[in-house]
């Protein structure tokens, strides 16, 4: 079982940047890769971003390449969404995910970005 708790969610202005941390615990977090994912209101969760185990590959959604990055601290146990240049469409909750076999969730953060 792994627990994920999302943080640094919350209002900001369009242009502006949010950093969402994702702090993980219960397995050995190096052997999980771990992504984020979103939703916005009447649409379905999508991947934002994603990284694997070592951190040496990322993937990123076409809407996040060029304003958003993803990272990890095996160390901290944490991953990161480093999110900039955000738009009022960006605006969803972001949810963690740890996945080996199967995947596992955090309960999500609000991102609201006001036009």
């Amino acid at each position: 079982q792994v627990q994920l708790v999302e943080s640094g969610g919350g209002l900001v202005q369009a242009g502006g940047s949010l950093r969402l941390s994702c702090g993980a615990s219960g397995r050995t977090f190096s052997n999980y890769a771990m992504g984020w994912f979103r939703q916005a209101p009447g649409k379905e969760r999508e991947l934002v971003a994603a990284i694997s185990r070592s951190g040496g590959n990322t993937y990123y959604a076409s809407s996040a390449k060029g304003r958003f990055t993803v990272s990890r601290g095996n160390a901290k146990n944490t991953v990161y969404l480093q999110m900039n240049i955000l738009k009022p469409e960006d605006t969803a909750i972001y949810y963690c995910y740890a996945e080996r076999v199967g995947r596992y969730w955090g309960q999500g953060t609000q991102v609201t970005v006001s036009s």
